[in-house]
């Protein structure tokens, strides 16, 4: 599984990066980043939540 990001959509309001920092992050311009593109069993549950709560619903899952 793979994490999407639909850039257009996305306000980098850094909800996911509050949720689990080790995959998303904000840099200094605030653009958002994956760090982790492939989803890891270790960080999936995590992950489902960052995609739920996105409020642009701009990241999704990739099987």
């Amino acid at each position: 599984m793979r994490i999407e990001v639909d850039y257009r959509a996305c306000e980098s309001n850094g909800i996911c990066v509050g949720i689990i920092p080790e995959v998303f992050e904000l840099d200094d311009k605030d653009e958002l980043h994956v760090l982790r593109p492939e989803v890891t069993p270790d960080v999936e549950s995590p992950v489902r939540d960052a995609v739920a709560q996105c409020p642009r619903a701009a990241i999704s899952l990739i099987e």
